[in-house]
């Protein structure tokens, strides 16, 4: 479960990225809370729209930054960026502690935040395979989300007692500071150690990443689940604070969901760790669960059973986004990847601009357990799309001696399709085919 621990970047990396996720968990808390308690009168949709602003650059510019994550220094654009997110944290938490933060302010700090981690995000998830070897890439992407969802745990809790304590202005304040761990992490980092990059022969293309995709239909599958449940399943925090609010709960309340929430997703992302490798089987059970997980919280009666539920949310969410994500960066070509991962977040974070307003929207017309509902419908259309593929693509088919089973080959190689534009040396258009000790 832990064997990326045992390279020594890789353990630094850690240690910073947990201790920043905590921060990050913390403001993105105090954030939902200040838009709807303190900025607007319980407006979800104003919510909806501050999440559509953070999230709409990472899909806008998904082009250039794929490109700048495989064309420059990942760990100093790593320090750049960070460096950036703390200044924009420590402003933040002085305007709302000086009285003078207004909701239009806001926005703006919102698409500031989408701006920077546009670049953040795929070189974030890019570097972890400058610091383990393709083997164990699997198992340090599934240990970086047991490190998020950790955070998660701690920091939104931490939140709560902080805003009911002191004001939501402290916690950008903290949340600032919690950015040097990493920005200290990245200096340690043996430079020396890393794992060599693979570059593409010939010209660096902005575009060699979509036809990549193009040519995967795996990949595109992947994608379009992803996209589903970025858009309309994975709009927490407008689920939790308007259920917490519903549920007559204040900032504590709110912030106990997310950390409960965090259990789940924790225990989804150790059992990934433990897996010898991803699969995308794994990807479109995930999304089955995560519908009926979110249909069964709908229709909690009270505050503690709406809580339960939430474990097994965040369960199913961990399971296929971190499944997913290993899927992608173990079997994309070395020199685009950080092209692909690009694309990846896009479409992860991407589809939150045009879900969470409707999301927020219907929680405000209609409540927050026709919001949740969406979001399962949302989850039970990508695990249809993920099913049908399987059926389509020959791999799931009827069990030979059992007449009412299904048998899944998953020895069939993925064939890539390269478009006559694009180079063979990147596209690698020989079939995508596991070792046999991988495939068992």
């Amino acid at each position: 479960m832990f064997r990326s621990f045992s390279v020594f970047n890789y353990r630094v990396w850690f240690i910073g990225a947990l201790v920043s996720n905590v921060g990050a968990w913390m403001q993105a808390t105090a954030l939902s809370w200040v838009v709807l308690t303190q900025l607007t009168d319980n407006d979800a949709g104003a919510m909806g729209i501050t999440m559509a602003l953070q999230f709409a650059p990472p899909l806008l510019l998904v082009s250039v930054t794929g490109w700048v994550a495989d064309r420059f220094d990942r760990r100093r654009l790593l320090m750049l960026t960070q460096a950036a997110l703390l200044l924009l944290g420590a402003a933040i938490g002085i305007l709302i502690l000086s009285g003078v933060m207004t909701l239009p302010m806001m926005y703006a700090f919102a698409l500031g935040l989408g701006l920077i981690a546009a670049f953040d995000n795929p070189t974030r998830q890019a570097f972890v395979s400058d610091l383990v070897d393709r083997e164990n890439a699997s198992n340090a992407v599934a240990l970086n989300a047991a490190s998020f969802n950790g955070a998660r745990m701690i920091g939104p809790a931490v939140a709560g007692i902080v805003i009911v304590a002191v004001g939501t202005g402290w916690v950008f304040l903290i949340n600032a500071v919690t950015f040097l761990a990493m920005i200290f992490a990245l200096t340690l980092i043996r430079q020396d150690e890393l794992i060599p990059r693979v570059r593409a022969s010939g010209a660096s293309r902005l575009a060699d990443g979509f036809r990549y995709v193009g040519g995967r239909p795996d990949l595109v599958v992947t994608f379009a689940m992803v996209f589903l449940l970025g858009a309309f399943g994975m709009n927490f925090p407008i689920f939790a604070s308007t259920m917490a609010l519903e549920f007559g709960q204040g900032a504590d309340g709110y912030g106990l969901l997310s950390s409960i929430l965090a259990i789940g997703s924790l225990a989804g992302a150790l059992l990934a760790a433990r897996r010898d490798r991803a699969r995308i089987r794994l990807v479109i059970v995930g999304t089955g669960l995560f519908a009926v997980a979110g249909v069964v919280s709908a229709f909690m009666p009270n505050y503690w059973l709406y809580a339960l539920t939430l474990m097994f949310t965040g369960f199913a969410v961990v399971t296929t986004l971190t499944t997913a994500n290993g899927y992608v960066q173990t079997t994309t070509d070395p020199a685009l990847r950080g092209r692909v991962l690009a694309l990846y977040m896009a479409i992860l974070m991407g589809g939150t601009p045009l879900g969470a307003p409707i999301v927020g929207w219907v929680a405000g017309e209609f409540g927050p357990r026709a919001a949740i509902l969406l979001g399962a419908v949302a989850a039970a259309v990508a695990f249809a799309i993920g099913f049908g593929w399987l059926l389509i693509s020959g791999r799931l088919h009827r069990h030979e001696s059992r007449r009412f089973a299904l048998s899944l080959d998953e020895t069939r190689p993925i064939d890539v399709v390269a478009p006559e534009e694009f180079s063979d040396e990147v596209a690698g258009t020989t079939p995508i085919s596991l070792p046999e000790p991988a495939r068992r």
